[in-house]
């Protein structure tokens, strides 16, 4: 199967670049960078992805973190942090990938957190903040990889939300906002707020919350987090919310024209919308989406004209006018 983006189907990606799910992928500001993830075996291959061009190139794997998935990826300015995830144990390895050399560095992994997957990682502007996941129990740790020391520095847990994984988190400008989740009996409509020039938490509000969830998304719109879908005891959500920090306070996003529930779908902020696209509620994957607007409250859906096949964990990023979506999984299979 082709390589997908929000147009229909692009130029065949490398060779190498096997069909997958549960990878990750970044935006760089002119390419996209895909790694890892998992397609029959546990992967450590990746590829970088120009719009502009339609065209793919490899990227290098000497020196490459080990094969895995379920890892998590930021986007620095100038190189791509991938850490932790699963090769069938946790790992708490990582690799810095810098497209301008294609080469890899290792992270340290003397003072790293605990190896994790279905945590969370924000890009803060100095470091990359790794919060929550899971490794036989959930957690309630994290860690600060400042990628110029090459040095690790613990998160406070005092006043830290309670232990989960599949939880979302976003990056405001000063805080990391982490909400909702699961931790194998129960899921939440709690979070916090991680600020690292104090190592301190704050708890944010409940009132006008969403229902509790995991498996759901968050973006940063510059003043709000808006938080959709997700899945909670058979339950598949096509609700939201928005939530101001400044205020600590909810508003419930409009259902009204809301794509059908879903969970494992993507989500990406353009600037004024938020773009939801694929997922599933277990009985089966979609290619349809919406457009959300938080200043109107208002949904419109997003054409199914050329969409790329139905899928769910794949990945999404925006790009500065497009939405590019790649890889994934349906009842056939995985995705290249």
């Amino acid at each position: 199967m082709d390589a997908l983006t929000k147009r229909g189907q692009s130029s065949a990606p490398p060779m190498h670049l096997h069909a997958r799910a549960s990878h990750t992928a970044v935006w760089t500001g002119s390419e996209m960078i895909v790694w890892g993830g998992f397609g029959g075996t546990y992967l450590n291959t990746g590829g970088r992805y120009d719009p502009s061009t339609d065209s793919w190139a490899a990227i290098s794997t000497m020196n490459a973190p080990a094969p895995r998935g379920g890892n998590t990826a930021v986007w620095t300015g100038s190189e791509m942090i991938v850490w932790g995830g699963d090769d069938g144990f946790s790992v708490n390895t990582g690799g810095k990938y810098n497209p301008a050399t294609d080469t890899w560095t290792a992270t340290n992994t003397a003072t790293a957190p605990l190896g994790r997957i279905f945590h969370t990682a924000v890009w803060d502007g100095s470091e990359m903040i790794v919060w929550g996941g899971w490794n036989e129990i959930e957690l309630r740790t994290g860690g600060r990889y400042n990628p110029g020391t090459d040095s690790w520095t613990a998160t406070s847990i005092s006043s830290a939300p309670s232990a989960r994984y599949d939880h979302a988190a976003v990056w405001t400008g000063s805080e990391m906002i982490v909400w909702g989740g699961w931790n194998g009996s129960n899921s939440f409509n709690t979070g916090g707020r991680y600020n690292p020039g104090t190592d301190g938490w704050t708890a944010i509000s409940t009132t006008n919350a969403p229902t509790a969830r995991y498996d759901h998304t968050a973006v940063w719109t510059g003043n709000e987090m808006i938080v959709w879908g997700g899945r909670n005891a058979g339950n598949y959500f096509n609700t939201g919310g928005k939530y101001n920090p400044s205020t600590d306070s909810w508003a419930a996003t409009s259902t009204t024209n809301a794509p059908a529930g879903r969970f494992s779908h993507t989500a990406v902020w353009t600037g004024s919308d938020m773009i939801v696209w694929g997922g599933t509620n277990m009985q089966k994957q979609f290619n349809t989406g919406g457009r959300y607007n938080p200043g109107t409250d208002n949904w419109m859906a997003t054409t199914t004209s050329n969409a790329p096949e139905r899928r769910a964990y794949h990945t999404a990023v925006w790009s500065g006018s497009e939405m590019l979506v790649w890889g994934g999984l349906n009842d056939f299979g995985p995705f290249i």
